[in-house]
């Protein structure tokens, strides 16, 4: 009865240990079953050559090509040779060198019209890349040799693989496994499967390893996307499912309490976008168990405005609401920002305070023992309704007295283990809203965030300026970042201020010690990123002089840092060249120009999150991406993204497409491998949002799958423990 199901055979036992070992340090694959789903990365054609002109340095890759040439050279007097292989495959060349004795076999196997099979690590030498000592596989047709006699199939596997171990051996390995795959258990409901026109999961591995035609390719990576789809959605409804039965304390604020104070001395009306969010988070927090939402809105679409209502809420209804922030700046930016929003209504139990008026405590790991004492006091006792901070939060020092909301703030800066970490303070669960000004395409949301419900912000606030955004190609055009400092003090002359953002800090001598190793070559090939110190210092002497300059970067000291933020918001300083430090929650409505230096080493949510900074006042925002990078590059075609549209969800889709699903599901969120392996976030709305459908509706009629053993057992395998915990906490 203990047998181990077939998928779940070590591969040592099928393999050996050393072909398993390599497998599970480098692959980490370990079992069969590992070992099915690790699908090819695409499929060459015998008759097919592919591509050699688009390599990616750095990467290990597997190309099938013809021999051109082959010679052999002497160097060091004579003493060394090397072979030098030319293989070709209609697209473009690259050159394979062989060293010392290594020569011999391959001269005599890689003689000119072979076709083989080539797997290495690609590198440049004399700006030309080549692969040096790469492992190969002839694709002879011909003769009994067994080796090649497995390539003789209409498509050729390209599998991902690593330098110790290549393609073909991985195929090889495959082939001894696959038998195995009939075991496989399948999780997709009967009625599903055939009311889809789906194949057997049996049926899809076989022809996604071995296929005879492309058709078999698509039936395969169809239903395999079902299977990914599906059993995400399944563990996320079920998790949605779970959190409508845990108890939360309903919170309804008072009518003629703190909101309505509140809402009473606006001076503006909020927009409709505001309003419905604001009415959908009311009616979560309404209701008996926890509320899960998240709030997407474009940068400066009002998110706070809606947060801190929904935070008087709760305090009207007798509990308190902590909000999260990513770092201590914008912890100090939020805390300003609400206690000037709130006037004498955060003024409680002072003298001057309303009477319907709370305390509003700031936290944070800097701040002075005797400030930090009262504010635990405040959050114990219930004098503070409202508190606001960083990590520090998280402590176990730190407790409340009825905590009723944790808000969330740029969520994709935090682990989930510290976001759960701060609801376990509540006496129940509290209720959850998680904030986001990077804006996630609505897949994203359903397969990452899926158990959470979304909302968004599309609308800006009356009175905030269009940006106009330009990209500034400083190498190609030296004149154009010349013009650039003049737009900047053109802004300042006008009244207004700037900011100029670079990646790096550049005050550590790690730095400096290690770009004196580099030759003058590497340096103009790869310098370091511009740092804050410095460009900061050739603008004071050189383009800005005259100007006040002053610079803000993470490692300054809290206080030093409010210092700057203070003087810059109260127009004490003319330009803020800074890192990505202000990318968030930064609001200095005066301030109309950003020049973004290095742009193309930032990402374009990033970019379009930074741009966010400007424009926020009545006078329009200009933003300058200044790169180096030629026209034609891949970096290029970013910024100019960026520089062509505002819509924040577009950007993200683009940006979303140029990184690997990957990041975006697995390490970004949870810091467990990707689960997904052929679904593609973006590509394959329609089958994440049918996926969905179904999973809600077999959670809704069995929620503990109790008809479904394979859906379960297929669960328990996919959603491994670490990622179940992540969407439990999630």
């Amino acid at each position: 009865m203990d047998r181990v199901p077939v998928l779940e055979e070590p591969l040592k036992k099928v393999l050996g240990p050393a072909t398993a070992k390599v497998m599970a340090e480098h692959l980490d694959l370990h079992t069969v079953g590992d070992l099915l789903h690790h699908y090819p990365r695409r499929y060459a054609e015998r008759g097919e050559l592919t591509a050699l002109s688009d390599l990616p340095l750095d990467e290990h890759v597997t190309v099938v090509a013809q021999v051109a040439s082959a010679r052999i050279l002497k160097f060091n007097n004579g003493r060394g040779q090397r072979l030098e292989v030319t293989i070709t495959d209609g697209s473009g060349q690259l050159q394979l060198v062989f060293f010392g004795r290594g020569i011999h076999k391959p001269h005599k196997d890689l003689l000119p019209g072979t076709r083989a099979m080539f797997a290495g690590k690609v590198s440049a030498f004399n700006r030309k890349l080549q692969l040096a000592h790469p492992a190969y596989e002839l694709l002879r047709g011909e003769g009994a040799d067994a080796a090649v006699d497995s390539w003789a199939g209409a498509l050729i596997p390209i599998y991902p693989a690593t330098a110790k171990l290549e393609s073909w051996k991985i195929a090889k390995a495959v082939d001894a496994v696959l038998p195995s795959a009939q075991e496989a258990v399948d999780p997709l409901p009967r009625s599903l499967r055939a009311g889809r026109g789906l194949v057997t999961l049996p049926e899809a591995l076989l022809k996604i390893h071995r296929p005879h035609s492309k058709t078999d390719i698509d039936e395969a990576k169809a239903r395999l996307k079902w299977d990914e789809a599906f059993v995400l959605q399944v563990a996320l409804a079920r998790r949605r499912h779970a959190d409508l039965q845990l108890p939360a304390v309903a919170r309804v604020p008072q009518p003629g309490g703190l909101l309505d104070a509140f809402d009473a001395k606006l001076p503006f009306t909020l927009t409709e976008g505001q309003q419905k969010v604001s009415k959908e988070i009311f009616d979560d927090l309404a209701t008996e168990h926890p509320m899960h939402r998240l709030l997407q809105g474009e940068v400066g679409s009002g998110k706070t405005m809606v947060a801190l209502r929904a935070m008087l809420a709760v305090v009207d209804a007798g509990g308190q609401a902590a909000m999260l922030a990513p770092t201590e700046v914008l912890a100090q930016q939020h805390h300003r920002s609400v206690t000037e929003m709130m006037g004498e209504l955060a003024e409680g139990g002072m003298l001057g305070g309303a009477e319907q008026a709370t305390k509003v405590v700031l936290l944070t790991g800097s701040m002075g023992a005797a400030a930090r004492r009262q504010a635990l006091l405040d959050l114990v006792t219930g004098e503070a309704g409202i508190v606001i901070g960083t990590h520090a939060l998280i402590e176990d020092k730190v407790q409340f007295h009825d905590l009723g909301l944790v808000v969330v703030d740029e969520q994709h800066r935090f682990g989930v283990e510290q976001r759960d970490a701060l609801r376990s303070k509540g006496k129940q669960p509290p209720h959850l809203l998680v904030m986001t000004a990077t804006p996630i395409p609505r897949t994203v949301a359903m397969t990452v965030f899926g158990d959470l419900e979304t909302s968004v912000l599309d609308q800006l606030p009356a009175g905030r300026s269009p940006i106009a955004t330009h990209v500034v190609p400083a190498a190609d055009k030296p004149h154009f970042l010349a013009r650039a400092w003049e737009r900047v003090r053109e802004e300042v002359e006008n009244g207004h201020q700037g900011y100029v953002v670079c990646p790096r800090i550049g005050d550590d001598l790690d730095e400096k010690a290690s770009a004196k190793k580099k030759s003058a070559e590497d340096e103009a090939e790869k310098r370091p990123p511009l740092a804050v110190v410095e460009v900061a210092e050739q603008l004071t002497a050189g383009p800005l002089a005259g100007l006040r300059v002053e610079i803000l970067h993470g490692r300054m000291a809290p206080e030093d840092k409010d210092d700057v933020m203070r003087r810059f918001a109260a127009g004490a300083v003319d330009v803020l060249v800074a890192t990505t430090v202000i990318e968030v929650g930064v609001n200095v409505p005066n301030a109309t120009a950003m020049v973004i230096m290095d742009a193309d080493r930032f990402g374009v949510s990033q970019l379009h999150q930074l741009r966010g900074r400007v424009g926020r006042g009545s006078a329009p925002g200009l933003c300058l991406l200044v790169t180096e990078m030629p026209e034609a590059s891949p970096a290029r075609g970013r910024l100019a993204a960026v520089a062509s549209t505002l819509d924040g969800f577009e950007l993200s889709r683009i940006d979303l497409e140029q990184r690997r699903e990957g990041d975006v599901l697995g390490q970004a969120q949870s810091g467990v491998r990707s689960s997904l392996r052929v679904l593609a976030v973006i590509d394959d709305e329609e089958v994440i949002a049918e996926a969905r459908e179904e999973a809600v509706e077999i959670v809704r009629k069995d929620p503990e799958l109790t008809h479904y053993p394979e859906l379960r057992t297929a669960l328990d395998a996919l959603v491994d423990k670490d990622r179940e915990e992540f969407l439990e906490k999630g």
